[in-house]
């Protein structure tokens, strides 16, 4: 969890406070790691697993301590809180940054220009402004398709059955390389049941673009059971950083 009198959005800390901090965050990294790690072996598994620390709402100082932790990768959501946050990095050169949030297609030529990885493509209308903005940036953008597991769609994503011909999309646009599928498991109940739909899925996207292997799934409450399925990419934040803070 995160201290009393810890890094706010915006402020300053001092060397005590940088030093507890990261030490928190050590720990909580580590621990995740390890869970990693179990569900790996549980699954059988002996491939390598890519952790993408969620650092939406966190500060910048948490970023380059979590960069002098050994993370490469860390997730975005937000336009403009991503933006204002990497030109504070004094660690940027040592990341790959995933946007992860929903993408309005006017906004994607701003993330164009600073994301390595966007997640959450879920539309023929955000590949296209995406395409056009990676374009312009002279930029190529790794790509996964945000697949809908849950009913009605209700958090995010491309609906099952068109999941294959966005890909096809992606895979046919300029700047843009398909790297898989990424889905948010519903919200209570058996997430087994989802992640393994979402392995379907990208079996059937693989049969016509081999390379999209990436399969980013699981969050701090359900990654033993993405792994279970096949997940390559792990989205985690709160078990690493604690609570969100607040923009307030």
């Amino acid at each position: 969890m995160i201290p009393d009198g810890s890094v706010t959005p915006g402020g300053s800390a001092d060397t005590h406070d940088l030093e507890r901090r990261r030490r928190d965050l050590e720990l909580n990294l580590s621990a995740v790691h390890d869970r990693i790690e179990r569900a790996r072996r549980d699954a059988g598994r002996t491939d390598e697993l890519t952790l993408v620390v969620v650092t939406k709402f966190f500060p910048a100082s948490d970023v380059d301590l979590l960069a002098g932790l050994g993370v490469t990768d860390i997730g975005e959501s937000r336009d403009q809180e991503a933006t204002a946050k990497l030109e504070s990095l004094a660690r940027r050169a040592d990341l790959r940054v995933h946007f992860i949030g929903q993408l309005q297609s006017n906004k994607a030529g701003s993330v164009a220009r600073y994301a390595d990885v966007v997640q959450s493509v879920d539309r023929a209308k955000v590949v296209r402004a995406l395409d056009r903005g990676a374009c312009a940036a002279g930029r190529v953008l790794d790509v996964t398709v945000q697949v809908a597991l849950a009913d009605g769609g209700g958090r995010g994503g491309v609906p099952v059955d068109q999941a294959e011909a966005l890909a096809d999309a992606v895979a046919g646009s300029t700047s843009l390389r398909l790297r898989g599928v990424m889905a948010v498991a519903p919200l209570g109940g058996d997430q087994h049941p989802a992640f393994a739909r979402l392995r379907e899925v990208s079996d059937g996207i693989r049969t016509s673009h081999p390379d999209a292997t990436w399969i980013s799934a699981g969050m701090s409450g359900d990654l033993e059971a993405a792994v279970a399925h096949g997940a390559t990419h792990l989205r985690v934040g709160s078990a690493i950083l604690g609570s969100r803070l607040s923009h307030r």
